[in-house]
């Protein structure tokens, strides 16, 4: 059975890479690690801005990769392997490793990261569209 596309039409032109990121399967889709994700409305000449915020105990800088791969914000966590051994009775922190990614539209940049108190806060802002002029060239 062949699959039809919604963007076939020739009023997509161009859409192909969102075509192709709708078909790719989406990384980090289990629960782990929680996040929140907050929006901040624009006040005055401050623009738009969301912050996601990562629950990551046990995790250090470190241990920690953020990176935008294309449209996509993706954030990858590994802990070290323990030097010391340890006999724990009980072990409730996860730590395992996870990939976890979030498609950004098109204006949303990234503008800063920070660990504190086990969250990884990760600040976004979306930056005014560019509006562009076309010239309409006249042939007589």
């Amino acid at each position: 059975m062949s699959r039809i596309s919604l963007f076939s039409s020739p009023l997509f032109l161009g859409f192909e890479p969102l075509e192709r990121l709708l078909d790719q399967p989406p990384k980090g889709t289990e629960g782990y690690p929680p996040y929140n994700i907050e929006r901040f409305e624009a006040v005055g000449d401050k623009p738009e801005t969301w912050c996601i915020t990562l629950a990551l105990a046990g995790f250090a800088a470190r241990d920690l990769d953020v990176r935008v791969e294309g449209n996509q914000l993706v954030i990858k966590g590994c802990q070290a392997e323990e030097t010391v051994a340890r006999d724990y009775l009980h072990r409730g922190i996860a730590g395992r490793a996870f990939t976890r990614a979030f498609v950004l539209a098109d204006g949303m940049d990234v503008s800063a990261a920070s660990l504190q108190h086990a969250l990884l806060i990760i600040n976004l802002i979306r930056n005014q569209p560019r509006r562009r002029i076309i010239e309409i060239d006249v042939k007589d």
